[in-house]
């Protein structure tokens, strides 16, 4: 992604001219299909003055927080044999797609918050679109690939092996991804050929769609129509899987006996815990953008808290629930140990 900073004081968006025709793209087609503007200002959080850096230190602590939670679940996947059934491959990958979804826009935002303005070019701002709305919608796939693993897992469990091969589970991922990129690319594609000649002011903290959009010169009906349908069908068909996969559960574990039942309310625990924080984050979100009383600080807040609250949460609700999972983890740290206390053993026998 192309970024800029400018250390230039600014104001309020205002401070910052529209910008002239003088300052037109000069890629293949001159002028981008863009009309006037060249990069677009991330407005950000600029009225908290010195609460940027309290922000800015619990932010940096949270995406540091989510980087190695996430790389020590994908690590230990990868490197434990105990770790070879489905759930970890598709926990694996869901790590892969939570670290990549934040760092499309949490560095972007840490920039902001020490800088007086941040810029970013029209190429690098709708890939950022891009990217956060694939990389979002290919996690929600995921938590669904992963209820209908936990369907087969407690429906059909002497049949799981001979249903979850690798090449179904390289299937199932695959399609993740390719039904992240179905539901982004169009609305992307349309808003990416729209003009924007002025102003170029991004309310908000990344790149957001709804905030880019209010930039256009052009009517935006087929826009807002086209994005509702693909956030629609993104959220829908994902929640109606993984509704329709524990209503089945549901109905399998009510003919267990009581061992059974903890057995497999174990087994789903941790997903479970995952998906209702996740939809019930969303609507908290969905909520805040349509009531008045919230500033637009507030709004851009709880839009990053909403991004880095899964990928916070996963590595503890799993390590937590998933006791084979906490009990790797425990045997990759031990690994490593020996080697930190090897050199004070060595120097306690010289002595």
């Amino acid at each position: 992604m192309e970024l800029w900073t400018f250390d230039i004081p600014l104001q309020s968006p205002r401070d910052f001219p529209t910008l002239s025709t003088n300052h037109r793209s000069s890629s293949v087609n001159g002028t981008l299909g863009l009309g006037g503007v060249t990069f677009f200002i991330i407005q950000g959080l600029t009225n908290l003055d010195e609460k940027k850096t309290i922000l800015f230190s619990i932010l940096l602590l949270i995406y540091i927080m989510i980087l190695g939670g996430n790389s020590i679940i994908i690590y230990v996947s990868l490197t434990d044999p105990k770790l070879n059934s489905p759930l970890y491959f598709f926990l694996c990958n869901l790590s892969f797609v939570d670290m990549v979804y934040t760092t499309t826009t949490i560095p972007n935002m840490l920039s902001g918050l020490l800088t007086d303005i941040l810029t970013i070019s029209v190429l690098g701002c709708f890939l950022q679109m891009y990217f956060f709305i694939q990389l979002s919608v290919t996690g929600r796939a995921i938590l669904t690939v992963m209820a209908y693993d936990r369907y087969v897992a407690i429906c059909n469990p002497l049949q799981y092996n001979s249903i979850m091969t690798r090449p179904v589970r390289l299937l199932l991922v695959a399609g993740a991804w390719g039904f992240g990129a179905i539901c982004t690319l169009p609305a992307t594609v349309i808003a990416f050929e729209r003009p924007y000649c002025g102003p170029n002011v991004v309310k908000h903290a990344w790149c957001d769609p709804s905030s880019v959009r209010r930039l256009v010169c052009s009517d935006t009906s087929l826009d807002n129509i086209v994005s509702l349908s693909f956030a629609m069908v993104a959220l829908l068909t994902t929640g109606v899987f993984i509704l329709s996969s524990y209503i089945l559960i549901g109905f399998s574990i009510s003919r267990m006996v009581v061992a059974q039942r903890l057995k497999a309310f174990r087994t789903c625990a941790a997903h479970l815990t995952v998906v209702s924080i996740s939809y019930a984050a969303a609507s908290f979100v969905y909520i805040s953008y349509r009531v008045g009383n919230f500033s637009p600080e507030v709004r851009i807040i709880v839009s990053v808290l909403y991004s880095a609250l899964t990928p916070f949460l996963n590595p503890m609700i799993y390590s937590l629930r998933n006791k084979e999972l906490r009990e790797s983890i425990r045997r990759t740290l031990r690994r490593f140990r020996p080697a930190a206390v090897l050199p004070t053993k060595e120097i306690s026998t010289l002595s």
